[in-house]
């Protein structure tokens, strides 16, 4: 789905509604950029951001053209940005697979401006429980090798205080026309989009808004 075509009805997706919210010609740092694809949804929903985007492998060559990436080590390098330099934060599927989120969470509270918002996505508890999808999707939350941990989302927050972050939002991350495209999808053969409209039909990712404070 092209991003562009929620710009008026970002509330159908967590993530777009996230972004929609970012002022006007604002600063975005995603971390974990990984192969682009969300960045690039980013780009398509919000042209006017001056994207930036950091990951310790990344592809830069598939990101948007005007977007700055820096490599980084979330767990022991400082994030290469001035204080106070960014209106938002992207971190989605990134914490589970760290040790440890201590730096990570003073990085973000320190490049972000006092009030700037930070965006956390991460696999639901309930990933373990699911079955296998047996080496071609990541269903079960061990299906993925480089996963390290289930790191619910009230674990985040329990973190936030030290950071100078307040917690203002927490739920199920879905796209809500996905969700209801596996009522079709479920009597179909399987296939990517089967596989994408199950995982927003059972909730398959957590998330967590915080906000820098003042």
């Amino acid at each position: 789905m092209n991003w562009k075509h929620l710009r008026y009805c970002s509330w159908l997706d967590t993530r777009a509604k996230f972004v929609n919210s970012i002022p006007a010609g604002g600063t975005l740092l995603d971390l974990g950029s990984s192969d682009g694809e969300t960045l690039n949804h980013i780009a398509e929903l919000r042209p006017d951001l001056r994207l930036h985007a950091a990951d310790k492998f990344g592809h830069p060559k598939n990101y948007p053209g005007r977007c700055e990436f820096r490599r980084c080590d979330f767990v022991a390098d400082a994030l290469p940005w001035p204080d106070a330099c960014m209106d938002s934060v992207t971190c989605m599927h990134v914490v589970e697979h760290l040790e440890n989120l201590g730096n990570l969470l003073a990085e973000v509270a320190r490049v972000l401006k006092p009030g700037g918002r930070v965006y956390f996505e991460t696999p639901h508890p309930k990933t373990v429980d699911l079955p296998s999808a047996k080496g071609k999707f990541t269903l079960n939350f061990f299906d993925d090798p480089t996963h390290v941990r289930i790191v619910p989302v009230a674990a985040i927050a329990s973190q936030l205080p030290q950071s100078n972050l307040a917690v203002i939002q927490t739920g199920v991350s879905r796209n809500w026309l996905f969700a209801a495209s596996h009522l079709w999808f479920c009597w179909q053969s399987e296939s990517r989009k089967k596989f994408t409209a199950r995982v927003h039909w059972i909730g398959w990712s957590a998330y967590l808004v915080a906000r820098r404070n003042k």
